[in-house]
């Protein structure tokens, strides 16, 4: 086992809103990702996911309500609930989630 250095893997993502995995434990993956702008309304039926803000800040929105997640903290997405992120400037993510999880989800 090596250390994984996530900042220098988010540096070298080439583009926003794809996930790379970075490592993987009890069937669950660990992604990275960029992303700047809005990403679709979706929902996981069968799991939650953990987003860890690297660098930067974005606001989980839920219908109703918008929860800001700055940088060091994370925020865990119900399995069920209907969210989208956004990000008025780009910011790097670190993902925590089943391996199987859909980006845009169900």
């Amino acid at each position: 086992p090596e250390p994984v250095n996530l900042l220098a893997k988010a540096a070298r993502l080439p583009g926003h809103w794809h996930p790379h995995g970075v490592g993987a434990l009890n069937g669950q993956e660990v992604k990275v990702v960029k992303f700047v702008g809005e990403f679709v309304w979706h929902s996981h039926a069968e799991t939650d996911e953990l987003f860890l803000v690297l660098q930067g800040e974005f606001d989980m929105q839920f219908r109703g309500q918008a929860v800001r997640v700055r940088q060091g903290e994370f925020i865990v997405v119900p399995r069920g609930t209907e969210h989208r992120p956004v990000a008025d400037a780009e910011v790097e993510v670190l993902l925590f989630e089943p391996a199987s999880t859909v980006r845009t989800g169900d």
